[in-house]
């Protein structure tokens, strides 16, 4: 009897395949495969409602529920007014298949962000957080992202209460193949912080014209004091001013001598007759003096007769 021989693979190319195996399930993360593997599909936000529902004993915790309306045949649901809002839910008091849906866990919904599949590496919870009650997408994984708020009742009470969406958040539902599937996505865009300063476009802002610095509030520095030095040169004297013009005076006229007077005494006989040594006196005429009258001769005195 021939025994059969079955080929066996070489050692060197198992491993290569084992490698290659590992390599191929690791290299992509999870979310990125589920992202590839499911798309998201627009529902009408007002056949939905997001509940925050009471659960326990006493009714501390809730649980993220959320309720569908498929057909109009009869009310799943009834929203009661004022904040926090009451939730009636109706579909708990009928058999609702086919008219309602309900999602109360993980298997029914799920956290998205952009093309991102969250569903491995987060999760939705309601915590209380002083007088509210905050929907929470929390992260399972280090690294996976930051806490998010999603949504909140706008204030506390017993029963069952509506949480409303925070902006930038809705419901959408998985799609796989071009297919809807009964899965919720709890969606947004883009992460919280990101979306908003990405999207709105920059607007340019015209250049202010440059405030004085009392406008701005803040004191000028105040300048330093920086003595003078003293003046080596004196200060000019104050300009003297032009002498006023002289109106030439009218020249004096010119004294005349004043002729002298001979002598009329007779020289005496013996004696030698000197002639007068004495100055002639200048009178300064007055302007224009007047003609003088013609003077009468003057006798001469009488002198008395000298014995020899």
């Amino acid at each position: 009897m021939n025994a059969v021989t079955l080929p066996v693979l070489p050692r060197a190319g198992l491993a290569a395949l084992t490698v290659l195996a590992t390599t191929l399930a690791t290299a992509v993360p999870a979310p990125v495969r589920a992202s590839a593997l499911f798309a998201a599909a627009e529902v009408d936000q007002q056949n939905f409602l997001m509940v925050a529902a009471p659960i326990g004993t006493r009714g501390e915790k809730a649980q993220l529920n959320i309720y569908e309306q498929l057909k109009p045949v009869r009310p799943c649901f009834e929203v009661g007014a004022g904040l926090p809002s009451p939730v009636n839910p109706l579909l708990a008091t009928f058999d609702f298949t086919g008219i309602c849906n309900r999602y109360i866990d993980a298997n029914g919904y799920s956290v998205r962000v952009g093309g991102q599949d969250l569903a491995t590496s987060y999760r939705l919870m309601v915590t209380r957080s002083g007088g509210d009650m905050l929907l929470l997408a929390f992260p399972t994984k280090a690294g996976a992202g930051p806490e998010m708020v999603v949504a909140r009742t706008r204030g506390s009470a017993p029963g069952f209460l509506k949480l409303h969406m925070e902006p930038g958040w809705r419901l959408m539902r998985r799609q796989f193949g071009g297919r809807n599937l009964g899965h919720l996505y709890v969606y947004a865009d883009s992460w919280p912080g990101t979306a908003a300063t990405a999207a709105q476009p920059a607007t340019s802002t015209p250049a202010l014209p440059a405030q004085p610095a009392a406008a701005t509030g803040t004191p000028a520095p105040a300048a330093t004091a920086t003595p003078a030095p003293a003046a080596a040169t004196p200060a000019p004297a104050a300009a003297t001013p032009a002498p006023a013009p002289t109106t030439p005076a009218a020249a004096a006229p010119t004294s005349r001598p004043a002729a002298s007077v001979p002598s009329t005494r007779p020289a005496a006989a013996g004696r030698r007759v000197l002639p007068s040594t004495t100055r002639p006196t200048a009178v300064a005429p007055a302007t224009e003096p007047a003609p003088a009258a013609a003077q009468q001769p003057v006798a001469p005195p009488a002198i008395p007769a000298t014995k020899l």
